[in-house]
Formats: C-alpha cells, sequence, structure tokens
C-alpha cells in the first residue's frame, strides 16, 4: 500500500528537538511513521512537550516533516539509525 510521507528523506532521529508551525511548545520526537490509536493516518513522527516528556497519550502530537519550523537539536545518529531510516524512506515510498 502506498503512502503519502513528507519529505522522507529528511527523517529526523528520535530524540530529536523541534519547534513546529504555529506552536509555541518545544516537542522532542519520541517515534516515526507512526499512526493514532484507532486512526488510520500515518504520520511522519510522534513526540512530546519537551522537556516535559512523555505526559500521557493525550498529550502525543504528531505531525509531518513540512510542519517542522525549526531544529534546535539533532538526535543520536549510528550506523544503526542510518540504516533503520533507510529502511523506513524506502518501506513507506512504495
Amino acid at each position: 500500500m502506498s503512502q503519502d510521507i513528507h519529505n522522507t528523506d529528511s527523517l529526523l532521529p528520535v530524540g530529536s528537538v523541534v519547534i513546529l508551525k504555529g506552536l509555541d511548545q518545544t516537542i522532542m520526537i519520541y517515534g516515526r511513521m507512526q499512526r493514532q490509536l484507532g486512526k488510520s493516518t500515518l504520520w511522519d513522527y510522534v513526540g512530546c512537550p519537551y522537556p516535559q516528556g512523555f505526559l500521557s497519550e493525550d498529550y502525543n502530537i504528531f505531525f509531518n516533516h513540512n510542519q517542522v519550523y525549526q531544529t534546535l537539536f539533532k538526535g543520536y545518529e549510528t550506523e544503526t539509525e542510518l540504516e533503520l531510516r533507510e529502511k523506513l524512506v524506502e518501506k513507506f515510498k512504495q
């Protein structure tokens, strides 16, 4: 099944901290290619408020790469992270 993924070539690693367009709260990415429980939309990221961290599912923020206004911190990148990102991009571009 083909998905409409936004700018997957630039997926940020888990742990990245961003500011979203139109949102004052700083967000930390803790998941990629995520769906909200009970919804069919596939989002590029799920994040939580930073510096508070995960509070509950009520505070999850689902968003796409094109909604990122500014990257304040880019998460840790290892060879494993780069391989996983490549697999995610390939899987969701089909």
